[in-house]
């Protein structure tokens, strides 16, 4: 009843998204709240972040999943909490760096090998003048660092591995509304987040300067609650709207465009730059998704109009025989 019900929806979602790798998306049931889903950037391994239960408790039964090439569990708890001396309670953003896989669980920022799922780092986020930390989302830099956003406190904090992890307070401002996924600009490194409260996409730049790249106007509402934001190769920006239910993809010349929308909760998404998919875990419905992007094509006429086709949904219409042949 569940599996049907969620191909159902899933099958009305799909229509606006670009398939190109895959005939159909790969469909992960099974989870348990989940939050994050992120791949290795070798393309070899994904990994999905479940909560398990409320995102705030400090329940230790939280887990993480990995999956092979196709979108197949090769372990549903991969790393758990509870199991082998591994406190983790609510586990939300991920981020990989060499072969250590960052995990967000509240107020610690929790490494584990990516082979072995073996505890290598503990870094603990000692509490702040402006409340308990909370961490949201985390996002590895090209430049070795770490960044990762706690959206109760409107804080972004930066971490850097080769110094112990030392962790220093980035950005505190209540113009972050709420910051939730964070990704990395792939050009300019510089820090890209989202607001969870205020559905407004906000750019950091290394030393903490904030300035807003897009947010509702006085008399319309396109976002509401962002929840996670990433970059494709061609430096193509998509954003998750949980509520909305919206898939968003802002090209580099900075024009929207929805490629998904009626999706059940769409949390934090990643991008596999190297196989050009899209990732996405649906919170309330316990799943997710890999899913195919459109190739940006430069051949086709700017007048031209689109077809299913385009988007890899069904083989192109066949030409025309000659005339007066039969079918």
């Amino acid at each position: 009843m569940f599996v049907t019900f969620y191909r159902h929806v899933l099958s009305a979602a799909v229509l606006a998204l670009g398939l190109t790798a895959y005939s159909e998306a790969a469909q992960i049931i099974g989870l348990e709240s989940p939050n994050s889903f992120v791949g290795d950037p070798s393309g070899k391994d994904y990994f999905i972040s479940n909560i398990n239960g409320e995102p705030d408790a400090r329940d230790n039964n939280g887990f993480i999943t990995k999956l092979d090439t196709e979108g197949k569990i090769t372990n549903l708890k991969f790393i758990q909490g509870g199991v082998s001396d591994v406190l983790l309670h609510a586990p939300k953003g991920m981020a990989l760096i060499g072969s250590m896989l960052y995990i967000a669980d509240l107020d610690q920022l929790k490494g584990f090998d990516k082979t072995t799922g073996k505890l290598l780092a503990t870094v603990s986020f000692p509490s702040q003048p402006h409340g308990q930390v909370s961490l949201t989302d985390v996002a590895a830099s090209p430049t070795g660092l770490l960044y990762a956003s706690d959206q109760t406190a409107n804080s972004i904090y930066r971490i850097t591995p080769s110094d112990n992890h030392r962790v220093d307070l980035l950005i505190h401002d209540d113009r972050l509304a709420g910051p939730a996924g964070i990704a990395i600009h792939p050009k300019t490194y510089h820090l890209i987040t989202v607001s969870w409260e205020k559905g407004k996409i906000l750019e950091i730049t290394p030393d903490g300067q904030l300035s807003e790249l897009e947010s509702n106007g006085f008399f319309t509402s396109r976002f509401q609650n962002l929840s996670g934001v990433d970059f494709d190769q061609w430096g193509n920006m998509y954003v998750s709207d949980f509520t909305k239910g919206k898939i968003w993809r802002m090209t580099r010349d900075h024009r929207f465009q929805v490629i998904a929308e009626y999706l059940p909760a769409p949390a934090d998404i990643g991008i596999d730059r190297a196989n050009n998919l899209i990732l996405v875990p649906y919170h309330y419905m316990h799943a997710a998704e890999m899913n195919g992007l459109e190739t940006p094509s430069g051949g086709k006429p700017k007048d031209g109009k689109r077809t299913l086709a385009d988007y890899g949904f069904i083989p192109p219409p066949p030409k025309p025989g000659p005339e007066g042949t039969k079918k």
